[in-house]
């Protein structure tokens, strides 16, 4: 009686599903960011989430600079990364990926260009905060939702707002 099941849950894979997924999907948006940030973490993405954070939340984007320059644009097409309200958040991921792989790498160019992508990524999402804004506003493009995941995941003050009033200014 009892070794039908041991047998079935001997086959069930506890990695391919997430509590909060259905049967068509092997990880959430959530899920997979929280799997991100768990992640060994370069420390720069930290001090990039940190800033992210308390920026958001002190100043709440009341201003902003603008959209990135070409030459931000441009590296981000040395890379073929699409700028950020066209991206999916598969893609988001996948960049993100990428970025931790590079930050850790021993080449010097590859690590400088990993922290400036990241400093682009976020500098986009500041914009589109700001202006409540995207050109375009389809459900598959919404990298920008992921980014901010992770960048809540993996900052210090990620939903706490005691942490920050502790800072002094």
């Amino acid at each position: 009686m009892l070794e039908p099941a041991l047998d079935s849950q001997l086959t069930y894979d506890l990695t391919s599903k997430s509590a909060f997924s259905n049967e068509n999907d092997s990880f959430t948006s959530r899920s997979f960011a929280a799997l991100l940030a768990k992640n060994n973490v370069p420390l720069s993405h930290k001090n990039v989430a940190d800033n992210y954070m308390i920026i958001k939340r002190v100043f709440k984007f009341q201003m902003c600079l603008g959209r990135i320059s070409n030459v931000e644009k441009s590296l981000l097409e040395k890379y073929d990364f699409n700028i950020l309200e066209y991206t999916t958040v598969q893609q988001m991921y996948n960049e993100l990926i990428l970025l931790q792989k590079w930050s850790s790498s021993d080449n010097e160019q590859m690590k400088k260009d990993s922290d400036e992508i990241l400093q682009i990524r976020v500098k986009e999402l500041k914009f589109l905060e700001s202006n409540r804004y995207a050109a375009v506003t389809n459900e598959i493009y919404s990298g920008y939702k992921a980014l901010e995941q992770y960048l809540r995941e993996i900052s210090k003050f990620q939903g706490s707002s005691q942490a920050i009033r502790t800072l002094n200014f």
